[in-house]
């Protein structure tokens, strides 16, 4: 079941954390197992799956990076193993980030890099921050282009944490 739809609530990249919160211990107290142990075994497992949903969809929806994944999967657009296609130009400075990186041989250096890095992270969460903002009131063709949007963000974002593992590794090693 769509965790949007068993809370009632509508599709958001932010969604409100106090209204989901109340649904969460709503739900909580309507599917606490405790209450149906009288019941007969199908009731008892029906509950313990409605409880389990609950708890899976409080920690996805409660999570502004595991939520948009969420939402992106909801529609396709992310998927195991699938291999997005970046604009060139964020691939190429991609890698030339990564080649500095590899020639880091010293604290000022590293730090050049991760301040490069952080920039580039700064804006991308500005672009996402914009995107996200207004789409539960976007009509659905209007969702469907800004989520193709998020999705491209959502990759870069994912290549940027590999860069920021490897920026601790160096960082480590210094």
């Amino acid at each position: 079941m769509n965790y949007f739809e068993f809370y009632g609530i509508p599709e958001s990249f932010n969604t409100d954390q106090a209204t989901l919160k109340k649904k969460f211990y709503e739900l909580s107290k309507l599917y606490h197992p405790d209450f149906y142990a009288g019941e007969d075994e199908a009731k008892q497992q029906e509950i313990l799956e409605l409880s389990t949903l609950n708890n899976k969809a409080y920690q996805v929806l409660s999570d502004p990076m595991r939520r948009m994944e969420y939402i992106l999967k909801l529609h396709n657009l992310v998927s195991e193993g699938a291999k997005p296609q970046l604009p060139a130009d964020f691939l190429m400075e991609m890698m030339d980030i990564n080649e500095r990186l590899m020639e880091v041989d010293d604290a000022e250096q590293l730090a050049e890099v991760t301040a490069e890095v952080l920039a580039i992270e700064g804006d991308i969460n500005d672009k996402l921050a914009n995107l996200t903002a207004d789409y539960a009131q976007l009509d659905h063709t209007a969702q469907e282009t800004r989520r193709n949007e998020i999705a491209e963000i959502y990759f870069r974002q994912k290549y940027l944490l590999r860069i920021r593992e490897s920026l601790d590794t160096f960082a480590a090693r210094l």
